[in-house]
């Protein structure tokens, strides 16, 4: 009999279908993943921005999780936008009672839009008590800078910053995307927190404003790769060839009228 790989999303929706949990399917089933989702908050947002948000009952985004893994299990876990203390704490304590090791964690804080989506007090929380009990995180840089507490103003900073947030997050393994900087190649860096080393990952910076959804694209692919059975390098890599594949085949489309998706299936749609 053959088996899957699967992969869990703990996340919020998306109607416009390039972030959240339509972007964690599309990566999963593009990668190889059987994927399942957890619905923490509909969000009513497109391509321009966030309306409005609508977090689902604590305790039914709890019974969710135990649905599914109590039945599918999960080889990865995603966690991405947990909007406020109360569900962060209880996503913690529900996880908690499931042997899962690859569980990766995109600090949501800000759309791309540039509409907030985490709760201000929420932000502690999640630096304290759930972000110490998962594999890897992928903050960008004003992510990172709210969880570190200071500012990172340049490329030569991303390494000694990435092992500072591994440090205050209980020893978290951390990719941290230069995205927000301005240099010609882009180079993002991990600090794998189990062997203590850095790898930087670089690529063209592409001009295009078809970004909505990287943040959540990129975790997700990091947690299919990890899913899948690579290291926590292999998969580093792998999902950072998948994303900026996905930028540079979406960057001629046009949907929407702000920034749109990448390209998902840039390596199956012919």
């Amino acid at each position: 009999m053959k088996h899957y790989f699967r992969a869990l999303s703990i996340a919020g929706s998306d109607p416009s279908g390039g972030a959240g949990l339509q972007a964690d399917l599309k990566t999963f089933s593009a990668l190889g993943c059987y994927g399942a989702t957890v619905v923490v908050a509909v969000v009513d947002e497109n391509t321009v921005g966030v309306t409005g948000v609508h977090p689902i009952p604590v305790d039914f985004v709890k019974g969710q999780i135990r649905s599914v893994l109590d039945d599918i299990g999960a080889d990865a876990i995603k966690i991405g936008m947990l909007h406020s203390s109360e569900l962060i704490l209880a996503v913690r304590d529900t996880l908690a009672a499931y042997d899962v090791r690859n569980i990766v964690l995109d600090p949501v804080m800000v759309a791309t839009s540039g509409d907030p989506l985490l709760e201000a007090d929420a932000v502690a929380t999640l630096r304290s008590e759930l972000i110490p009990r998962v594999r890897v995180i992928t903050p960008n840089i004003p992510e990172a800078e709210l969880l570190l507490g200071h500012e990172i103003a340049a490329q030569e900073a991303l390494p000694e910053a990435a092992r500072e947030l591994s440090d205050r997050c209980g020893g978290v393994s951390v990719f941290l995307k230069a995205g927000h900087l301005h240099d010609d190649e882009l180079i993002d860096v991990f600090y794998n927190a189990e062997t203590d080393r850095i790898t930087e990952l670089k690529s063209p910076r592409l001009d295009t404003r078809n970004t909505h959804g990287t943040g959540c694209t990129l975790s997700s692919a990091f947690a299919a790769s990890l899913a899948k059975g690579m290291d926590l390098d292999s998969a580093a890599r792998a999902a950072k060839d998948y994303i900026s594949a996905a930028i540079a085949a979406g960057a001629h489309y046009q949907i929407g009228h702000g920034h749109g998706p990448v390209h998902h299936f840039h390596s199956i749609w012919k």
